[in-house]
């Protein structure tokens, strides 16, 4: 049986409640306000899955490139993008080591892709690859889960939802309550569960997927290691001027660093 990573389709239709053009809004304000050198012009997403985000930003105009690791998210991302009539280079590659021999405006990794990282030094590795694609006064911006939803006793995002989309319906459960932390390696077992009814037939997709939990404070040393990198702000979700909500704030359910090259 395939996992939730190996069925790109099922995946995009269980991401389906985030507003990807309200977000890409907020990260091309982001960009606006942090980077000294104005507009982004090239944009790569890193660990980027069904490349919803980067689709996005080809829509805009934007010169984009997806890379990820699975073969089956690549190719739908590109067979997505060529059906939607936008340009978009994907690649495939891990984000601890690759080499795309070109630099970027803009660099973001979205939906918490880093708990990936399940070591120290692979989430090092990661951050200096990123410096090393920044053009410069580059942005790299980073969307990780808020350390309430793991250390809080009132998590800010649901473990199940349901999406409906174009006469489809998912019923999504990503983790359970016996899924614990693991209080050493801070690495969980997340069971995921992802049921599809379309034209009165029933897909369920059942998978257990590793999430490491970073804390702020283990992203601040990692990019103190990682060097090239400096904090220039934090969010906990997607708005920007007037609508920026900052980390510490109750309403905050994600946590989103913007970093620029040194």
């Amino acid at each position: 049986m395939t996992g939730i990573y190996d069925n790109p389709w099922a995946y995009e239709l269980a991401c389906s409640f985030r507003d990807v053009p309200a977000e890409v809004d907020a990260l091309l304000a982001w960009c606006a306000e942090h980077r000294p050198g104005g507009p982004a012009s090239a944009v790569l997403e890193l660990a980027a899955g069904p490349a919803e985000h980067a689709r996005e930003f080809a829509r805009r105009g934007l010169a984009a490139t997806a890379l990820d690791l699975n073969p089956e998210m690549c190719a739908h991302a590109a067979r997505a993008a060529e059906k939607e009539g936008v340009e978009l280079q994907v690649v495939r590659d891990d984000m601890t080591r690759f080499g795309l021999g070109r630099r970027f405006d803009l660099i973001v990794t979205m939906l918490d892709s880093t708990s990936h990282l399940m070591t120290l030094d692979a989430f090092v590795a990661h951050l200096r690859r990123a410096a090393a694609h920044l053009a410069p006064g580059g942005l790299y911006i980073v969307e990780m889960s808020h350390p309430r939803d793991r250390l809080g006793d009132e998590p800010t995002v649901s473990t199940g939802w349901t999406v409906e989309r174009e006469g489809v319906r998912a019923d999504v459960r990503w983790g359970e309550p016996t899924d614990r932390l693991d209080p050493v390696t801070q690495i969980a077992d997340d069971h995921v569960t992802v049921t599809v009814e379309s034209g009165g037939e029933t897909l369920v997709i059942r998978d257990v997927v590793p999430y490491r939990f970073w804390s702020a404070t283990e992203l601040d040393a990692a990019v103190r290691l990682a060097g090239g990198l400096d904090v220039v702000a934090q969010y906990g979700d997607f708005g920007a001027g007037e609508d920026a909500v900052a980390l510490t704030d109750p309403g905050a359910w994600r946590m989103i660093t913007v970093l620029r090259g040194a």
